[in-house]
């Protein structure tokens, strides 16, 4: 060969070389950027090809796909439905075709539209034989007839608020309900005159209650009265006090540490040197806050922890962290033991907290996906329940078991007495606004024991009722019927 034959064909090596390299650059070192680009219509239009596979609850889907008219403006062949919408987002999310897709329609995706690795296999056999790729399900824990119960008491009373349900033996989500709510089909699709108006009157700067918002998972409160459950634990197991029956050492009036304010009491209630039953059935400021003060920021920081407290959860959805501050002074201490100064919980932290006391001490990792479905419904995974802390000792969740009972049968509790079950729970009604200017939070916790000693269920619930007056406002009140409501509904299920 000639020296300029060779110069050609080395030239030309070159370029194949380059060209082999800048196809595997594509091919493997961009293929996820190219993928998520958002100029990538190709992408979308794939993705929205095919029907997604759907979530289902208590074996029949709360989803859907429905056939679109397809035109040079709408290249997308389906889109998402949703039945009973605005009762189920907090759950699924959404899945729009202009404006992405959030929670389980999201973390879920790859299932959803069988892009999944997981689903390979089938994938490959249905390129092989012709049929179309399909997604796979997403099977949730949640019990539709205790969702219904805690939406439609939301709903009912008015205002904001949001309701979590568990299985304190397993930790599964049963109900997840936040109000006001929104309907995902609204704006499934890419319509600039629909779907666009529809997202834009839901966004917070258009509708003040921001009724996208996830209260169950991603709003934080003042727990109020109910914290005290935390702080009863924390007295149990650090052994300041032994037993639910045992007198406090709780003066009236009581004067926070090195301060000249007093912690005062609702009304004349009796809580001086009351015993810890007596006072989580009158729901005495005093005796939980000197308790708060006398173990001290580091125990009770401890014990909020146990149960969950500074830490995020991952359901798989992502639930915001609860706070119990970290920097105080034994008076904040005293405040941050009854649920006031600057602790705050979300609604699923607050049935973290009955669940794990129902449970006599195990807290249990909350979740809501029960397993995962290839289109054949053949199960991919399945959930295993997963142990997260040990808040309390056997023993000590038992004495707390009783001191919630009583609060329920003789106490603020009373409005979720269920016939035939023992019902342990705490109301809270939480201080909100500058100076305690705005509505507060109407709160309660509780959970139902069997006659078997098995407890299915614990509920969280919180309420802000803008239309109600102050005087009327009492966890007991408005938030204790959604609860009982919610319990009723999961033990009817299992009969």
């Amino acid at each position: 060969m000639n020296k300029p034959l060779r110069r050609i064909a080395l030239f030309c090596g070159l370029l194949v070389l380059a060209l082999l390299v800048r196809d595997n650059w594509l091919q493997y070192l961009q293929a996820d950027s190219l993928r998520t680009d958002p100029n990538n219509r190709r992408v979308l239009i794939a993705r929205y090809s095919k029907p997604r596979g759907d979530i289902i609850v208590d074996g029949d889907p709360i989803t859907g796909s429905k056939k679109t008219s397809t035109d040079s403006l709408n290249d997308f062949a389906f889109k998402r439905t949703y039945k009973d919408g605005a009762m189920w987002s907090p759950v699924t999310g959404y899945a729009s075709q202009a404006f992405g897709a959030t929670q389980l329609e999201s973390i879920e995706d790859g299932i959803l539209t069988g892009d999944d690795d997981r689903l390979f296999f089938r994938n490959t056999l249905n390129m092989l034989t012709g049929k179309q790729q399909q997604g796979g399900n997403v099977v949730t824990t949640l019990n539709g007839a205790a969702q219904k119960a805690a939406y439609d008491g939301l709903k009912r009373v008015g205002g904001k608020g949001a309701a979590v349900a568990l299985d304190p033996q397993t930790g599964a989500i049963l109900a997840l309900a936040s109000y006001p709510s929104y309907d995902p089909s609204s704006f499934a699709g890419n319509s600039t005159t629909v779907d666009s108006k529809a997202w834009t009157k839901l966004q917070k700067k258009n509708d003040p209650s921001d009724p996208m918002l996830n209260r169950a998972l991603r709003e934080t409160y003042p727990p109020g009265s109910t914290f005290k459950v935390v702080t009863a634990a924390a007295a149990l197991e650090n052994g300041l006090y032994d037993s639910a029956d045992q007198n406090t050492d709780s003066p009236l009036p009581y004067i926070l540490p090195n301060t000249r304010t007093e912690l005062k009491n609702e009304g004349s209630i009796p809580c001086k040197n009351a015993t810890m039953r007596v006072a989580l059935q009158f729901s005495c400021n005093t005796v939980f806050g000197k308790i708060g003060a006398d173990l001290g920021k580091e125990k009770m920081l401890e014990e909020a922890k146990k149960f969950g407290f500074d830490s995020e959860q991952f359901t798989p959805v992502r639930a915001n962290a609860s706070n119990f501050p970290k920097d105080m002074d034994k008076a904040q201490t005293a405040l941050s033991s009854i649920g006031q100064y600057d602790t705050a919980a979300t609604p699923l932290q607050m049935a973290m907290v009955a669940s794990a006391v129902a449970n006599d001490g195990k807290l249990m990792k909350p979740y809501m996906v029960d397993k995962l479905q290839t289109p054949g419904l053949d199960v991919l995974t399945q959930t295993q329940p997963q142990e997260l802390s040990r808040p309390l000792s056997e023993k000590n969740a038992q004495v707390l078991q009783s001191m919630m009972g009583t609060v329920v049968k003789d106490g603020t509790g009373k409005n979720a007495q269920i016939n035939g079950v023992t019902v342990g729970g705490k109301t809270g009604t939480a201080q909100h606004g500058l100076n305690n200017s705005e509505k507060p939070y109407a709160w309660f916790i509780s959970f139902a024991k069997l006659g078997d000693g098995s407890s299915p269920v614990a509920v969280a619930v919180v309420v802000e009722d803008n239309n109600a007056n102050r005087d009327d406002i009492s966890g007991g009140g408005l938030a204790a019927p959604i609860a009982k409501n919610v319990m009723e509904a999961v033990i009817n299920s299992k009969k």
